[in-house]
């Protein structure tokens, strides 16, 4: 028998279940292997999922917008046309179910993620062949431009739009195809569409008296996770930081685009190597020291999830970097284009709900990490002055949440004395 099945994949680590974006081909359609055939929303992300094998996208189990296990299966593919209509017939007789269907010969799983890693010059190639997202490949047919020419701009390497627009734009394209801008090209056929690169915000969903609206995809990985929390003995200790000096250094290079974050998000990493404690986390083998100080940063969704891009070598790296890092990816996260390394290789956290007015508040430690910082608003506060006068300073509230099977009070008030040292005294250092 020449039929494959195509099933849902494992995005994550955590992921349970997907959902349905978009088919990228729709039944009959021709698929090459290696080719996107569906784009799949995992815990955090949209990702692109390809097939194996060539042949035909002969039916679909799992419409745009449902959702099924991971491990079940979500449509065929048969090898010929003519198979076509038997693959149909199969799926009619098993009840299109989704759980992992059985057939007279072994079938592998047709789904892999288009993760491509980058080769050591930096090229999108991987195993021979340009790594393109669906709506750059349509694109780039639209526009008559060579794929081969382009240096993609999305993570590890990938083609994205944007890509194709731009050498569009600048007349790079073949002087033998003049193209006019794209516009949209109505099509008799229903064409699954493949998701968007730069989707606009999902619409939060009106809450209606007595409606009860089921939990997106990102909230449901939110509600695992922080069950999660649950069984693990935390702590927790505040401070007070005075922060002047780090309000006069953002003034000075806030034009540059250096971001408040990633100062933040600097200084915590700067002080995390003299407390390599705090970067740990537990296991049942014992203390786990990371040797990478990657800063997790909290964002809200605007769809209602949460998500925690990742600054990784937060301490190595120069502060303009840091913020074009962060702008980066919170752009991507709001985008859902995220790779999994980019929200999940984090060892401490940051809580910032200091910008919303928040004076104090306490977070909640995430699985996988020993420590969470909540950092509340700077404000103008009346204090006491060496000098046994009085003065009007910045300051800020911070309260940190620990492991407290690894993690003792003492080891996170020293932590939280040499951050408000590094802050108070010595924020031009982050600089450096």
């Amino acid at each position: 028998m020449s039929i494959h099945e195509v099933f849902m994949p494992a995005l994550s680590s955590t992921m349970t279940e997907g959902k349905i974006v978009s088919w990228v081909k729709s039944p009959g359609d021709k698929v090459e292997k290696g080719e996107t055939v569906v784009v799949v929303e995992s815990d955090k992300a949209d990702m692109d999922v390809e097939t194996f094998y060539e042949g035909f996208l002969a039916h679909i189990i799992v419409e745009a917008g449902e959702t099924a296990p991971v491990g079940s299966a979500i449509a065929f593919i048969a090898e010929t046309e003519a198979e076509i209509e038997h693959a149909k017939s199969l799926a009619n007789s098993s009840g299109a179910a989704a759980t992992p269907t059985s057939s007279p010969e072994p079938i592998p799983a047709t789904a892999s993620v288009a993760t491509p890693a980058l080769s050591q010059n930096g090229s999108n190639h991987k195993e021979g062949r340009l790594v393109v997202s669906p709506r750059a490949r349509k694109l780039a047919k639209e526009l008559k431009v060579d794929l081969t020419t382009l240096q993609g701009s999305g993570p590890h390497g990938r083609i994205v739009a944007e890509d194709v627009e731009a050498l569009s734009n600048k007349g790079k394209q073949p002087a033998t195809a003049p193209v006019a801008p794209p516009t949209p090209v109505p099509t008799s056929a229903p064409v699954a569409s493949p998701a968007p690169r730069t989707p606009a915000p999902a619409p939060v969903v009106a809450a209606v008296p007595g409606q009860i609206v089921p939990l997106t995809t990102f909230q449901n990985a939110v509600v695992r996770n922080m069950v999660a929390t649950i069984s693990v003995p935390v702590f927790r200790v505040g401070y007070t930081i005075t922060t002047d000096g780090l309000d006069k250094l953002y003034k000075q290079i806030k034009s540059k685009g250096v971001t408040m974050t990633a100062l933040l998000a600097k200084a915590v990493a700067v002080t995390l190597q003299k407390h390599p404690l705090l970067n740990a986390s537990y296991s049942d083998q014992g203390i786990v020291y990371h040797s990478d100080i990657n800063i997790s940063v909290a964002v809200a969704m605007d769809d209602g999830g949460l998500i925690t891009p990742v600054l990784q070598n937060a301490d190595a790296v120069d502060i303009y970097s840091l913020s074009r890092n962060w702008k980066s990816l919170v752009e991507r996260a709001r985008a859902k284009q995220l790779q999994p390394q980019e929200y999940n290789s984090g060892t401490f956290t940051l809580s910032n709900l200091g910008m919303f007015g928040v004076d104090t508040f306490d977070a909640i430690l995430p699985p996988g990490q020993g420590s969470i910082l909540a950092i509340g608003a700077s404000r103008p506060q009346v204090v006491a002055t060496p000098d046994g006068l009085f003065g009007v300073r910045q300051q800020m509230q911070v309260n940190i949440t620990s492991d407290h099977r690894i993690i003792y009070g003492a080891h996170a008030a020293a932590f939280l004395q040499d951050l408000a040292k590094l802050i108070e005294t010595n924020p031009q250092s982050l600089t450096m």
